[in-house]
């Protein structure tokens, strides 16, 4: 039976102890016998999660979105290790990495669920493994580029922390993501994801029209706002271990210029412009929640708020809203026989907002002001991302000539 080996980045503490000090049996039987009957054929198995935990404790205090990307490439590499290979993590060579891509392309049927499912679940002080739990999802295409890119990335990351840590002193995995045949060299020419202009009409005026009749639909509204008008990240609206996002975080400065300090990747701060648009809906959001039309400097309110409860919301339950958006839009575009717009939403996810609004901006806006925004580190990376004038220009110049 496969069996989860990392809980939540809440519980990886708990975890360390129980190794530690061999007491695993007694929050996770399920795990502690896995590594036992694993110990019987790779012996450095249990040594192979304890420094996984260390590297995911550390780069865990980056952010819980670094933790669980990680997490969920480490788990299925190790236990691919072991079951397969039977050998240590740091007894891999090329040739065995090359076995363990070819494994990310087409995984055993037995590894694959058809849905996402929760690892472990508390039940009395234990925490009980959930059976239907897999390594991998079951979709049409697994190893995209972006998954492949993905993997590549964490176990080269995983590896230089290891000679750091004089664990290994060997990390294959830039050879072999060089030869790799199943990675695709990208083209020159790559534009981001983004809505067209009737799909993001639909998704931000349907859910502002039927504010009227269902009013929690404001805090959607709000969601949409942030994440295209801001050009956010769905993390950086979201509750964190060390960071809340709070209205005392909106500040105007002395010339009546508005702001947004958020936290971004790499627990960067920032401070986003607010345009006066995204201020009128942030009033109207503020109203709607029986606020003052404009944030205070000491107003520890959650950025987007809970109907149920205190605090902030999680990145999944933001999600949750965009879709909600999202599907409400797809239905009206069906309605007013828009079909092919309609099934291209379903693609969308909630980061498609953050482009939209950058590629949109991008033509008005100078390019450091909204690569600052967009809280890019090099000016350059906007350039790539959003500049499309050179490649249209190319387009140009080219439609005449002759074959």
């Amino acid at each position: 039976m496969l069996v989860a080996l990392v809980d939540t980045l809440k519980q990886l503490r708990y975890q360390i102890a129980h190794l530690e000090d061999d007491t695993l049996a007694t929050e996770y039987p399920e795990l502690e016998h896995f590594i036992h009957q694993v110990g019987l054929t790779v012996a450095e198995s249990k040594n192979d999660l304890a420094f996984v935990y260390q590297f995911l404790y550390v780069y865990g205090r980056k952010s819980e979105a670094t933790f669980n990307r990680f997490r969920n490439e480490l788990e299925r590499f190790c236990l691919w290790s072991w079951l397969v290979a039977e050998k240590s993590v740091f007894d891999l060579k090329r040739e065995d990495i090359e076995a363990y891509v070819d494994f990310m392309v087409e995984p055993d049927s037995a590894w694959l669920s058809s849905s996402v499912q929760w690892r472990y679940k508390d039940e009395q002080g234990i925490r009980r493994l959930n059976t239907n739990w897999r390594p991998f999802i079951n979709k049409e295409n697994i190893a995209s580029q972006q998954t492949l890119a993905a993997m590549f990335t964490a176990l080269n990351v995983f590896y230089k922390f290891a000679i750091l840590e004089e664990k290994t002193f060997a990390n294959f995995v830039p050879v072999v993501k060089k030869n790799s045949p199943y990675l695709v060299v990208q083209s020159q020419i790559k534009i981001p994801d983004t809505l067209s202009d009737i799909q993001w009409e639909y998704v931000f005026g349907v859910t502002r029209d039927l504010c009227e009749q269902q009013p929690d639909l404001e805090r959607n509204l709000f969601t949409l706002a942030c994440l295209k008008g801001l050009y956010l990240r769905i993390s950086e609206l979201s509750e964190r271990p060390q960071w809340s996002p709070v209205m005392s975080h909106f500040w105007q400065d002395n010339d009546g210029f508005w702001f947004l300090r958020i936290m971004g990747k790499g627990n960067k701060l920032r401070d986003v412009t607010l345009s006066e648009d995204f201020i009128s809906y942030l009033k109207r959001y503020r109203l709607y929640r029986g606020l003052p039309a404009l944030p205070r400097v000491d107003e520890a309110e959650p950025l987007v708020h809970k109907i149920r409860g205190k605090g902030g919301m999680t990145v999944r339950q933001i999600r949750r809203l965009v879709q909600q958006s999202f599907d409400l839009a797809k239905q009206s575009l069906l309605d007013d026989g828009f079909k092919d717009d309609a099934e291209q939403l379903e693609a969308a996810t909630a980061h498609w907002l953050r482009h939209t609004g950058a590629t949109h901006d991008a033509q008005t806006r100078p390019l450091k002001h909204l690569s600052e925004d967009l809280g890019h580190a090099k000016i350059a990376t906007t350039d790539q991302i959003y500049i499309q004038t050179n490649i249209k220009e190319r387009a140009k110049s080219g439609i005449k000539r002759k074959v």
